[in-house]
């Protein structure tokens, strides 16, 4: 499992200019089974994205990020393996 940490390197109102493309960009990781969770930080620096696949996969999905292809962002794969969850964890819990 990854957390790909986005980081925002233009003003938000450039960003802004791309995140209809950006989000169309996250809602089809998400149909594709990749993308698991996606938000921005606060205060708006970037944002988090929680995805499964490997390492070669996601540096390519993460690439054709919008955000990334028009030098607007960053982003920095991280991996990690999960090895505990709270009891009845589920996304609408963890968004609550």
């Amino acid at each position: 499992m990854f957390l790909i940490s986005i980081t925002y390197t233009a003003a938000l109102d450039v960003l802004d200019g791309y995140r209809a493309a950006h989000r169309e960009w996250l809602d089809q990781g998400i149909a594709e089974g990749w993308l698991l969770l996606a938000g921005p930080l606060e205060p708006r620096e970037g944002g988090v994205l929680l995805a499964r696949g490997t390492r070669a996969a996601l540096q390519e999905k993460a690439a054709g990020d919008p955000f990334f292809i028009n030098n607007v962002a960053t982003f920095e794969l991280i991996e990690f393996v999960p090895v505990k969850a709270a009891p009845g964890v589920t996304l609408e819990s963890l968004l609550a």
